[in-house]
C-alpha cells in the first residue's frame, strides 16, 4: 500500500513539474537517531559537552540506531585521521550516520552557511568517510538555488543526497517558501529536512497536511520542541515575525508541538526514514535524562 502511494505522489510531483525526490531505501520503520546537538548549547554551536565516545555510548543504551553528525565533533575542518577514527567507533558500535552537518555556519545559518554549496567536494568526502549518504545545507538567497542545483548533481555522482531543514531566516522558513525553492532546484537528490518546531514558531502549518503535501521531498525528520510567549527566556529571530521569544522544552511535553498530528502524518505517507531528535539540551535539562525521555516519548508515535 505504502509503495503504491508513494508511487502515486511521485506522479503528481512529476506531472506538476518537479522532479521528485529520491528517498532513503525504506526499513520495516521509522528508525531513531540521536544528533549529537543534544550536548550542544543552544546559541553556541561549536562546542559539545560530551565527547563521541560519551555520545555513542548513550545512543546505544538508549535504543537509537544511528547518530546524527554536525561539526562540534568532526567536519571539514577536521583531519583526516581524526574523521576516520570517529567513523571507525561508530561503526564499531553497530550505529549508523542518518546525516552530517559539515561545519558551523550552516547550523548557523549565518551568512557564510550557504558556501558549503559552492565548495561541495569536501562534504562529500566527510560524508563518504562516515558512511552517510545524507548531507544538510544552507540557503539564504534566490542566487543560491543554482549553486544548490549544480552540487546536487555533483552529489548525485557520488549516491549521496542534499536537504535544508526546514529552518527560520532562511529560504525554508515558511512552507510555501520551502515548497518553491524545491520546485525551482528541481532535483531528485535535492530534499527537505522536515522539523515542525521551526515551523511552529513562525505560526506556519506544520502537522499532518503539511506533511503529506511535501512527502515527496522529506529525507529526514528533526524535532525538538518549544513554548512560545512573551515571557520566554530565549528567542529565536525570523524573518516572518522578527524575534520570537520561546521556552526550551522536551519533545514530549504538551505545552508546544502537537506531535501526534506530525507523527499521523509520516504514518499517512509511510515513512521510513530517520526520526532525529534534535534539541540542544546542554544548558536546559541533563542530556543523558533527556535523551532517553525523548526516544521513549516517541518509540509510540513511530509505530504502525
Amino acid at each position: 500500500m505504502f509503495a503504491r502511494r508513494d508511487l502515486l505522489l511521485r506522479l503528481t510531483a512529476t506531472a506538476a513539474g518537479v522532479v521528485p525526490a529520491l528517498a532513503a531505501p525504506e526499513g520495516h520503520k521509522m528508525k531513531m537517531s540521536l544528533s549529537v546537538r543534544v550536548a550542544e548549547a543552544f546559541h553556541n554551536k561549536e562546542q559539545s559537552t560530551k565527547t563521541i565516545d560519551e555520545l555513542i555510548a548513550l545512543a546505544r543504551s538508549a535504543g537509537y540506531e544511528a547518530l546524527c553528525m554536525r561539526a562540534s565533533q568532526v567536519g571539514v575542518h577536521s583531519p583526516a585521521e581524526r574523521v576516520k577514527e570517529v567513523s571507525g567507533k561508530i561503526k564499531a558500535a553497530g550505529l549508523a550516520v542518518s546525516m552530517i552537518t559539515g561545519d558551523f555556519a550552516v547550523p548557523s545559518n549565518n551568512e557564510q552557511g550557504p558556501g558549503c554549496l559552492r565548495r561541495i567536494g569536501p562534504y562529500l568526502d566527510l560524508a563518504h568517510s562516515l558512511g552517510a549518504d545524507l548531507i544538510r545545507v544552507c540557503m539564504k538567497k534566490e542566487e543560491d538555488i543554482q549553486w544548490a542545483q549544480r552540487a546536487a548533481d555533483e552529489a548525485r555522482e557520488r549516491k549521496i543526497r542534499l536537504a535544508h531543514q526546514s529552518h527560520c531566516a532562511s529560504m525554508f522558513e515558511t512552507v510555501d517558501g520551502a515548497a518553491k525553492v524545491l520546485q525551482a532546484i528541481n532535483r531528485p537528490n535535492f530534499g527537505l529536512i522536515y522539523e515542525p518546531a521551526n515551523w511552529f514558531v513562525v505560526n506556519e502549518p506544520y502537522g499532518r497536511e503539511t506533511v503529506k503535501r511535501l512527502s515527496p521531498h522529506i529525507f529526514n525528520f528533526y524535532i525538538q520542541n518549544h513554548r512560545v510567549g512573551p515571557t520566554g527566556k530565549d528567542y529565536l529571530e525570523t524573518w516572518k515575525n522578527g524575534r520570537v521569544k520561546l521556552d526550551h522544552i522536551g519533545v514530549w511535553e504538551t505545552s508546544g508541538l502537537d506531535s501526534a498530528d506530525v507523527f499521523a502524518g509520516l504514518r499517512d505517507i509511510g515513512y521510513r526514514g530517520f526520526i532525529t531528535v534534535h534539541q540542544a539540551f546542554g544548558n536546559i535539562m541533563p542530556v543523558e535524562d533527556a535523551v532517553r525521555r525523548s526516544i521513549q516519548f516517541l518509540r509510540p508515535l513511530t509505530a504502525g
